[in-house]
């Protein structure tokens, strides 16, 4: 038997844009369901910062996806955690806080997303956010002041981390005091959702205020399809227990579910890649192949260096450092637990002739997976370190017809030799970083890759065998021109050729953006609010971001 709501939008998926849409609808006016598959985001596991490492690893919060076996990874199947909760990955992730280049957005304008360039999205971002510079300097004129997102600054504390600083510029890179406003390129310190201690989510920042509102209410229970009649999305069906309940959109269908989930519900619902959908005997609605193709992420390498000071975080590597760590949290907010550890990093040009960053560090004063399941022997600092910009594309494809079924996720890692060449000048130049005499007092042996891996082959089988994912999978149901045959959506995020259906989430990136997805998500669902109430998009912002002035021929 099936039941039957309805409200003038149905948004799937509580994670980083559809909560953003369901607070700026709800603010509007309108009457809006979240339908949301996760449980409670309750608890120190989540609000705890330094317990990051835990919910991405818990079946309770996650949803458990591998990736199928990578051809040039040696065959390993990669985690591929995605937010199973309220606030979604927003509520499992690193906290790391990375808007983007600013020429990653106008690359998406390029490639056919009119609309979302640079100058279009900054006054997005602005709207967004809570910006705390935490005494680290940065223009605030660039940042959002009163926004629902608190963004802040750590302590930086630790000596370590700070040395990673000052690395960078004795390696003859510059600083810079903020990396989300001006100028990205350089080293400085990082910024983070976390507020006064705990992690700041999207469902902190935008649900439960929406929630508050009589116009917006949370439904769960796992979406199996979307309703489309004659041409039109119309609502969702939903699993809740043993019914089957029909959730009605009076005006739109808007998927917020993941760049895994989001492809998975669109192909479900018949739109995607004929042939494909044929093969698990799914009508036709809109053949779209594009949906599920375009799937992009970052790989990154742990260099992991040994600390010759008890200086590292691995003096609470054990129960009762856990326990201290734990208990100060709680009664105090801060302390080790409440910072995310990751609180400086950089970003550099690759090569003389790279127009911007493409490579990024994230430094971190341990020696340790970033599950957490493994620790190095003892005080120890590692640089994560990738390239930004892999031409590699992967994709999302159904398993069968069930909606339980967990999608196919193929990656196909590493499958150009610039992939290759890109990480060997990633390593060898963080490894130049780390040797400066900033690290001099703490410098030990390196751990990994390890010291007598010097040569292109010996790089390479690090890489093939150690590098993990950076958990930024996006582009698998990419925005473009409506004439565009592989774009699923257009600039204002409506699926071609369905009407009353949009997406709003890392699926729609033409291309990968610059370091971390958690913020250019957000921004999504903020702009794509805005398209959806048809209202006129803010006015385009005036700045004009640094560019490095020699990059036609200096690296640094």
């Amino acid at each position: 038997m099936r039941e039957s709501v309805e409200a003038d939008y149905v948004i799937v998926g509580a994670g980083s844009a559809g909560s953003a849409i369901a607070y700026r609808l709800a603010e509007a006016g309108r009457s809006v369901l979240v339908v949301e598959h996760g449980g409670s985001d309750a608890g120190p596991f989540i609000q705890m910062p330094g317990a990051l490492s835990f919910p991405m690893n818990m079946g309770v919060y996650d949803w458990g996806y591998r990736s199928e076996p990578e051809p040039n990874l040696g065959g390993r199947r990669m985690a591929v955690p995605r937010g199973k909760v309220i606030g979604g990955s927003s509520s499992i992730n690193g906290m790391v806080y990375v808007r983007g280049h600013p020429r990653d957005f106008d690359g998406w304008a390029e490639a056919g997303a009119t609309g979302w360039g640079f100058a279009d999205v900054l006054p997005y971002f602005r709207r967004m956010e809570s910006w705390d510079d935490g005494g680290h300097g940065g223009d605030p004129s660039w940042r959002g002041a009163d926004g629902p997102l608190h963004v802040t600054r750590g302590a930086i504390d630790n000596p370590l981390s700070r040395a990673f600083i000052e690395a960078g510029k004795q390696a003859g890179y510059q600083g810079t005091q903020d990396y989300n406003g001006f100028r990205q390129e350089g080293f400085g310190p990082w910024d983070r959702t976390i507020w006064k201690g705990r992690r700041w989510s999207a469902a902190t920042a935008y649900l439960r205020p929406a929630l508050k509102r009589k116009n917006c209410a949370l439904v769960r229970g796992l979406v199996q399809k979307v309703v489309i009649e004659e041409g039109r999305a119309t609502g969702v069906e939903v699993l809740r227990g043993s019914k089957r309940v029909v959730i009605r959109a009076r005006a739109e269908v808007i998927l917020a579910a993941s760049s895994i989930n989001s492809p998975k519900l669109l192909m479900l619902s018949g739109i995607g890649p004929g042939a494909h959908l044929a093969e698990h005997g799914l009508p036709v609605v809109a053949d779209r192949p594009g949906v599920g193709a375009n799937l992009q992420d970052h790989l990154e390498l742990y260099v992991q260096v040994a600390a010759t000071q008890p200086v590292s975080l691995y003096k609470y590597w054990n129960l009762l450092g856990k326990a201290y760590v734990g208990a100060l949290w709680l009664l105090t907010g801060r302390g080790p637990g409440g910072s995310n550890q990751f609180e400086s990093g950089g970003f550099i040009r690759s090569a003389a002739g790279v127009e911007y960053p493409d490579i990024q560090f994230h430094f971190l004063p341990i020696a340790v997976r970033y599950d957490g399941r493994a620790v190095a022997e003892g005080h120890g600092f590692q640089a994560h370190v990738g390239p930004m910009l892999s031409p590699s594309r992967g994709s999302v494809s159904l398993r069968s017809a069930n909606p339980a079924d967990a999608p196919v996720i193929r990656f196909n890692y590493m499958s150009h030799e610039k992939d290759w060449a890109d990480f060997r000048s990633a390593i060898r130049l963080v490894r130049e970083v780390l040797d400066q005499d900033a690290f001099k007092p703490f410098r030990g042996r390196e751990i990994q890759p390890g010291a007598d891996v010097q040569s292109d082959e010996a790089l390479d089988a690090v890489v093939r065998d150690h590098a993990e994912s950076a958990f930024h999978p996006c582009g698998t149901a990419k925005m473009g021109a409506a004439d565009d045959p592989m774009a699923v959506v257009d600039p204002e995020c409506r699926v071609i050729g369905v009407d009353g259906l949009r997406v709003a989430d890392s699926s729609i990136f033409p291309r990968i953006t610059n370091g971390n997805l958690n913020a250019p998500s957000i921004m999504v669902g903020e702009k794509a609010a805005d398209h959806i109430l048809g209202r006129a998009p803010l006015a385009p912002a005036n700045d004009v971001p640094w560019e490095h002035p020699d990059w036609r021929t200096a690296q640094r």
